[in-house]
């Protein structure tokens, strides 16, 4: 059980992308099937790929390729491949998942900012976000950027709460990977896992999970509550 009355109102809430807001499992393993299929690497099938992606883009190319095949200029040249290729085709069978443009739209009416904090590659995740979100304000979305760390390394959602000016105990993180939980303990945020995306309720707990939630809805029920519990102190 969270202890609410520790925390002060709800005024940030930061997403991931890809399995958070965003189910683009299908395009991002069609992509890096594409690519190894050029190259006669063996394909792996669709369930594979929950757990190759996650830790951006370069990991996910290591982890697809054979073992022997995974030294620092191959990677280079593979990713590079990749990135232009997703880049024609990250919309092809992505999409929002069902309920989430409604809670988007209810954190603007409520003046509650949203953020998001993805590995995706940044060159990337601007369109993505362009198409997919066009009507959706974004207090900020950042990718990976070369010359900066990762998640779980806490980096992007620091940056993220030094450009919004909201403290940590203002913010709630909402992901469905390990990395996504150790991400925001870093911060010092607390941090909701989601059972609709890539990775199990297993993995979640063991990362330390704050609460799980089943479906999108559930994202304004938890900031309703904290927030009105907070108006009573």
């Amino acid at each position: 059980m969270i202890l609410y009355l520790l925390f002060s109102m709800i005024n940030l809430v930061i997403f991931d992308l890809d399995g958070t807001l965003l189910n683009t499992l299908q395009d991002l393993a069609d992509c890096t099937n594409y690519i190894l299929r050029k190259r006669n690497y063996p394909e792996h099938p669709l369930d594979s790929f929950r757990y190759f992606v996650g830790d951006g883009i370069r990991k996910l190319i290591e982890r697809a390729i054979p073992e022997n095949e995974r030294f620092s200029e191959n990677i280079d040249k593979i990713m590079a491949d990749f990135l232009s290729y997703y880049h024609l085709h990250h919309a092809d069978k992505t999409a929002p998942y069902e309920g989430i443009i409604p809670v988007l739209n209810e954190l603007n009416r409520k003046n509650i900012l949203i953020a998001v904090a993805s590995n995706k590659a940044h060159e990337l995740m601007v369109p993505i976000m362009e198409h997919y979100f066009p009507k959706i304000r974004f207090a900020a979305a950042i990718g990976n950027r070369k010359g900066v760390p990762t998640k779980p390394d806490p980096a992007i959602v620091t940056e993220i709460l030094q450009l919004t000016k909201i403290s940590d105990t203002e913010t709630l993180y909402f992901g469905d990977t390990s990395v996504d939980m150790k991400t925001a303990a870093a911060a010092g945020i607390r941090k909701i896992g989601v059972l609709w995306g890539f990775r199990d309720s297993d993995e979640l707990i063991s990362a330390g999970a704050d609460q799980l939630i089943n479906k999108p809805e559930e994202i304004t029920k938890i900031i309703d509550l904290y927030n009105s519990k907070n108006e009573k102190k």
